[in-house]
Order: C-alpha cells, then sequence, then structure tokens
C-alpha cells in the first residue's frame, strides 16, 4: 500500500492554496463531497479514495502550473480538501498536523 502520510508530507502548494483547503475543512461532507468530486459515489474506506485524490489532484497541479486557462482554484480547493480530510481519516493523529 502507498504510504498517503509521505505522498501528503511531500506536496509542494502555495501556503495560500494549502491555506484554503485548511479553513474548509469544518465544511466538508464525504458523501456529498466525493460524490461530487470523483464523479461517483463514494463507496469503499479512504485507502481506496485517496489514490484517486492524489492523482486528481495532481493534474490540477499541472494544469495549475502550465498557465493554462482550464485551471479552476476553486476545484483545486475542493479536491485539496478532500484529500486532507481522507487522510485523518486514515490517520486520525495527522489531523493536528494538517
Amino acid at each position: 500500500m502507498t504510504d498517503f502520510r509521505t505522498s501528503l508530507a511531500t506536496l509542494r502548494r502555495p501556503a495560500l492554496l494549502l491555506r484554503a483547503a485548511r479553513f474548509g475543512l469544518a465544511d466538508y461532507r464525504r458523501d456529498r463531497d466525493l460524490k461530487r468530486l470523483l464523479r461517483q459515489d463514494a463507496n469503499g474506506g479512504p485507502e481506496r479514495i485517496l489514490p484517486r485524490l492524489i492523482a486528481t489532484e495532481e493534474e490540477l497541479e499541472q494544469t495549475r502550473r502550465a498557465g493554462d486557462a482550464r485551471y479552476s482554484l476553486s476545484q483545486h480547493i475542493e479536491v485539496l480538501i478532500a484529500l486532507i480530510a481522507e487522510m485523518t481519516l486514515v490517520n486520525p493523529s495527522q489531523q493536528s498536523r494538517v
């Protein structure tokens, strides 16, 4: 299994982007948000969802860095919120460090 803690710890994103994601954690609802972000039901545990969220976030980051007009800041923040929230479900002790 991929070490999700390492994946999250090695993310290098603008501080403002991560700050916005941390701010949005309070409003995260797994059933609602994952269905919208991943375009399907959030069946399965975070171990099953995290690889898809990581891949989605990496695509958004590449689009952002390329300066592509299709980049959506709000979608990027929403994916980061879900990624951080799902990570805390895998390892609740991470919540205080995010």
